[in-house]
């Protein structure tokens, strides 16, 4: 198996090798993300070649940056032609700002989740309307910034906060009624 490194100088020359090395190391990855996005299987496939095809025209934009920054450069490409479809199909509708967030007394515990299998978790972030999902995803899973999710996504920095407030009291909702329904 090839360095990262060495991966992206071969598939910066177009190398059909090591463009399948790449495809065969990072599909899986990179298919994974388009899931928790868009929560269809198909779709997720979808956007993944998409991505793949796209990160093998822009080659010539990656710099290389030490061990990782491979990854770190196809998986901001692929949340980048996810967001862009979203905003294609017109997914990303956002909700008025000023409502409110109503939170019971029965909250889950911080720790909660940790008694949760991890599928019904992803199921609950699927649950998600899409831009909350797509501001929960940013922010909690892929490290971006309000800022960066702002610009991706054409809102203001407090709005991409406020999503994720609310889609953060949307996923206790969800796990504290999981937690009945459990009897944990």
């Amino acid at each position: 198996m090839r360095t990262e490194q060495e991966l992206a100088r071969l598939c910066t020359a177009g190398d059909r090798e090591a463009q399948g090395e790449l495809y065969a190391q990072y599909a899986s990855r990179l298919y994974a993300l388009c899931y928790r996005y868009v929560a269809d299987r198909e779709e997720a496939q979808d956007l993944m070649h998409d991505a793949m095809i796209k990160a093998m025209d822009s080659f010539r934009s990656f710099s290389y940056s030490g061990d990782g920054s491979l990854y770190a450069w196809l998986r901001r490409l692929t949340v980048n032609v996810v967001i862009d479809r979203l905003r294609q199909m017109s997914r990303l509708r956002l909700v008025p700002l000023d409502q409110t967030i109503e939170t019971g007394n029965t909250e889950a515990d911080d720790d909660a989740a940790d008694d949760i299998p991890a599928q019904a978790l992803m199921d609950m972030v699927a649950a998600l309307p899409s831009v909350r999902r797509t501001v929960f995803n940013m922010y909690c899973i892929d490290g971006f910034s309000h800022k960066d999710i702002a610009a991706a996504i054409g809102i203001t920095e407090k709005g991409s906060a406020s999503i994720l407030a609310k889609a953060r009291a949307q996923l206790k909702s969800q796990v504290n009624d999981y937690l009945k329904r459990t009897g944990r």
